[in-house]
């Protein structure tokens, strides 16, 4: 590099640009240089006269210092051009320069906030109101940043905040209410959605957050008319369009469900909320034309939905395919996203160890649900002098016999649905409860924030939902070793709790009607092989609907006898049937009845085919208790190795197999060999009474004895780790 010195133009140039700039001493150093060599330059001597002010001058200037309106203007613009790393940089100099500026400090939070750097986005909105406390922007903003953070209860008191200072202002009511839903304070919520409305009727954001309160109430057809008004104020609203899909979703409205989820995605393609919605809708109705139509990329977007990028329920593509690996994935990232940020609350060790275990069960689905028809018998098989055993139910209420039932099989039953999450797991602190168990996962309803907050010192994801949470506050889940071999405990968050048999609770005492129907009584042919699948029809695909009729083709005069889940799917499988060569009268639907009697129908079918992604569950236990065999395919997860798990436990493996193939030609040599397939329900009716699937009593041990070493190992100061509970207990 050459030392060569500047000349003197550019010197005397550079020196008053660093006196612009604010940076004296740079430019003194350059006009000394040039007095140096050339003692009149007159440019020279003015610019260091220039520079030297009076002290009480300078003092002056820097209590004066502003930034100017250009200044400004250029940040904002930046700002909104979504130039953010350019706003940030500019912004941070206007800072430094100019620090007493509220102005500045509230810009870069925004822009600190657009590049989810919420943690910065705080301290710089936090500033502005050390410098002007009374601005409700402010404070308007702070909230915003501390909902993204996941610190709700900051957020309201920010928002209640600028409301005292401005209480006409529509926005900070509509985002109190915001913080208000996601503490499941909904009622709250709803009471500030309406203010906001009160105030601005046109504003569609409130419309939308109005609906999605309703619809946490179970207010389903209220929701649908407030997300109708959010889009006719914003028909481009993607997010309303989704939200509408949800609400119609849960009134069984399939078609209209798929519509406006198809208008959320056009208007925002990448929505993977809304992408999830459609395709799970599709399966519903079994629409496997549109699904196929997307060929590569659905596949494409399959492997990447809720992987990467947005989080996404889990539940929705669980049917779609058997990847444990992807499953994690996708529960990981929807639990960093929602729950992670909640603060955990620490437990106090007791001095003295309980002589009874509290167990609470965490459930919306205390009603006639097929997790309560499992799980009845046990609660009440619960050794009470051991254990102390509460309920906390969040979902709606319900007249049914078996919540009678249920209500009575606990020691303590709450109803919370009006309840926070931190309400909730606050009551169960206050009780001492040891071991939470959620019973409902990420299935319809959750209220998996309940356990963000740590309503026990251990947690434990149990039955509900087939798959990990993905949660680093749910310590354990219960399953056993058909379900989750060794090597795939890789594929789960939390450590297992191994039972010896199977995990599926069972109630040994359900009643099965008596009587069993005739075939013509159910419409079906008196004559004929019946095959039967009765799993949601969101459970089954191509794949196996084309074994099936393979089936059919092969096995003269059989037909398929499947659930009339709605109106569309019975269409569209009537179709692929016919497609597929099949005539459609050959396809059956049974209507839903009372569970005694449906368990008497079962016994009509002659063989129960599983379904591979998504297996038969509760069904595949019901169809076992009322003694109709049962052929699965057997996959890598959790929610395809199910059925496996109850056939080794009731001593039937020769009912599982692990390939397509495999599957086809069992269904087909039993299908055609009488002899054989009366010797396996036999077998199976002989097992139902011996073998440890329906044993209760023996399961509940079991169970209480893996609740006793998970608690053991939380009270010695341990580690969660994998336990397996042997079968001594018998």
């Amino acid at each position: 590099m050459s030392n060569k010195p500047l000349s003197v133009n550019l010197a005397l140039i550079k020196a008053k640009t660093f006196a612009k700039k604010g940076a004296p001493d740079q430019a003194m150093q350059l006009y000394q240089a040039v007095l140096k060599r050339f003692p009149g330059n007159k440019r020279a001597i003015e610019g260091l006269k220039s520079l030297e002010r009076p002290k009480h001058n300078q003092e002056q200037i820097v209590l004066n210092k502003s930034p100017s309106q250009e200044q400004i203007n250029s940040l904002i613009a930046l700002y909104n051009q979504g130039q953010l790393q350019e706003a940030l940089d500019q912004g941070t100099a206007l800072a430094e320069q100019y620090p007493d500026v509220p102005l500045i400090s509230n810009i870069l939070g925004a822009v600190n906030a657009g590049l989810a750097r919420l943690d910065q986005a705080v301290a710089s909105f936090t500033k502005a109101l050390q410098i002007k406390p009374d601005d409700a922007t402010a404070h308007y903003n702070l909230g915003n940043a501390l909902i993204d953070l996941g610190k709700h209860e900051e957020a309201i008191a920010s928002y209640s905040k600028a409301l005292r200072l401005k209480p006409d202002y529509a926005k900070a009511h509509n985002n109190l209410g915001n913080a208000l839903k996601a503490l499941g304070k909904h009622e709250e919520a709803i009471a500030s959605f309406t203010k906001a409305l009160q105030i601005k009727p046109d504003l569609a954001e409130a419309h939308n957050n109005l609906g999605a309160a309703l619809k946490a109430l179970g207010k389903h057809e209220e929701a649908i008319v407030s997300f109708t008004k959010a889009l006719q104020i914003k028909p481009d609203y993607a997010e309303a369009h989704n939200n509408l899909g949800v609400a119609l979703t849960d009134l069984g409205k399939h078609e209209e469900a798929i519509a406006s989820f198809t208008k959320a995605l056009q208007i925002k393609p990448d929505f993977a909320e809304a992408k999830c919605g459609k395709i799970h809708q599709q399966a519903h109705i079994c629409d496997w034309v549109s699904l196929e139509s997307e060929g590569s990329a659905f596949a494409s977007s399959l492997a990447t939905l809720g992987t990467t990028g947005t989080a996404v329920s889990p539940l929705s593509l669980l049917s779609f395919e058997d990847h444990p690996e992807r499953h994690r994935k996708r529960a990981e990232s929807f639990a960093e996203k929602k729950y992670t940020r909640t603060a955990l609350l620490e437990f106090e060790r007791s001095q003295v160890k309980p002589s009874r275990i509290r167990i609470g069960y965490f459930s919306a689905d205390f009603h006639n649900h097929p997790v309560m028809h499992l799980m009845a018998r046990l609660f009440e098989l619960h050794d009470r002098g051991k254990f102390l055993v509460h309920a906390y139910s969040y979902g709606p209420p319900s007249s049914a016999p078996l919540r009678s039932r249920l209500e009575d099989g606990f020691d303590v039953f709450h109803d919370v649905r009006m309840l926070s999450d931190k309400d909730i797991a606050q009551l169960a602190r206050d009780e001492g409860i040891d071991i939470a168990i959620d019973l409902t996962g990420y299935t319809k309803n959750s209220r998996t924030g309940i356990f963000s907050y740590r309503a026990a010192p251990v947690q434990v994801n149990y039955l509900g939902y087939p798959g990990t949470m993905g949660a680093p506050f749910i310590d354990y889940i219960v399953a056993d070793k058909t379900l989750i071999p060794e090597g795939s405990q890789k594929f789960y968050s939390e450590k297992v709790i191994y039972l010896p048999h199977s995990y599926q609770p069972q109630d040994n005492t359900e009643q099965i009607t008596d009587r069993t129907p005739p075939r013509t009584e159910l419409d079906l042919p008196e004559a004929g092989f019946v095959f039967c699948c009765f799993n949601n029809t969101y459970k089954i695909s191509p794949t196996e609907f084309d074994i099936w009729m393979r089936l059919l083709h092969k096995v003269e005069g059989s037909v398929l006898w499947l659930l009339k889940a709605n109106p569309s799917s019975k269409k569209n499988l009537l179709r692929e049937a016919h497609t597929r060569g099949i005539n459609p009268v050959r396809l059956f639907f049974a209507d839903r009845t009372a569970h005694p009697d449906y368990l008497a129908r079962l016994r009509v079918a002659n063989l129960f085919l599983d379904t591979f992604n998504y297996n038969a569950h509760t069904t595949a236990r019901d169809a076992l208790w009322a003694g109709l065999p049962v052929i699965t395919k057997m996959g890598e997860g959790f929610a395809a190795r199910v059925a496996g798990s109850l056939l080794n436990a009731i001593d039937l493996p020769e009912l599982i197999t692990t390939t397509e193939e495999a599957y086809e030609n069992l269904a087909l040599d039993l299908a055609t060999n009488p002899q054989k397939l009366q010797a396996i329900k036999e077998k199976l009716l002989t097992n139902r009474d011996t073998k440890p699937l329906f044993d209760t009593a023996l399961f509940t041990q079991h169970l209480e004895q893996a609740y006793r070493k998970i608690y053991d190992l939380y009270y010695e100061g341990a580690e969660p780790e994998h336990i397996v509970i042997s079968d001594g207990a018998r």
